[in-house]
């Protein structure tokens, strides 16, 4: 036994689903973004070809995509959990 219980709601289920999922995509999008200053960097320091330009904006495009919503999601189950602790019921 690990001593973490799994939440017998669905719904507080369903929430720590999300929040994981949202804290993954905020993770993967953050990276996506360093990974365009890197390569924006490496590029401006020899030779801005296309191919670094394309990366940077893939980089930055990709990042944009799955930052955004998983941003959203990650504060939406905050305010959840603390509305649930505001009204007793975490």
């Amino acid at each position: 036994m690990t001593g973490i219980e799994p939440p017998s709601d669905p719904v507080v289920a369903r929430r720590r689903r999300v929040g994981r999922l949202a804290d993954r995509a905020q993770r993967a999008g953050y990276l996506l973004f360093l990974a365009a200053i890197v390569v924006f960097l490496v590029g401006l320091f020899t030779e801005f070809s296309p191919f670094v330009a394309t990366t940077v904006i893939a980089c930055l495009a990709v990042g944009s995509v799955l930052l955004a919503p998983a941003i959203v999601l990650g504060y939406a189950v905050k305010a959840a959990d603390r509305d649930d602790r505001e009204r007793g019921l975490g």
